[in-house]
């Protein structure tokens, strides 16, 4: 039975719809991570290599063993690529960064939707008809008290 109730809990979960909103994350989070390694990788990147001397920084590294022969076979060279790891962090604090002006936006909107409906004060309810005979007894009683 307990085993039963494990697929059931989940399918709850899956059906309530917590699923398919992360699901719509990923993906959403995927397509804008193309964009943003696009900003970097062609408009922000290139003008920051031209200012530095004009390198690549894709191609930036450090030559640990140049390349060589060996047993008559020619064999790569060993690189520390360092301008590779420059450009995923750049991708990351770009999109850290928007991200973090994405939630800011929607807190801000959050907030201010709350400090709307909190300063707009709702109008008392009508006084149903028990409450309107009641303030008229109340009224007539002042006035034959006022007349005494």
């Amino acid at each position: 039975m307990k085993k039963f109730k494990i697929f059931q809990d989940f399918k709850a979960f899956a059906i309530k719809g917590n699923m398919i909103d992360m699901a719509v994350g990923v993906i959403i989070g995927g397509a804008f991570g193309k964009i943003v390694s696009s900003i970097v990788n062609d408009l922000i990147m290139p003008p920051l290599g031209l200012l530095i001397g004009g390198v690549n920084f894709k191609d930036l590294k450090l030559v640990l063993k140049p390349e060589f022969v060996k047993d008559g076979e020619e064999m790569a060279a060993v690189t520390l690529n360092y301008g590779n790891f420059l450009q995923n962090v750049f991708d990351f604090l770009i999109i850290a960064f928007s991200v973090f002006l994405f939630i800011r936006l929607i807190t801000h909107l959050i907030n201010k939707k709350k400090k709307e409906s909190a300063t707009a004060p709702t109008p008392p309810p009508a006084p149903t008809k028990d409450q309107e005979l009641l303030i008229e007894i109340r009224d007539l009683l002042k006035e034959m008290k006022n007349q005494k």
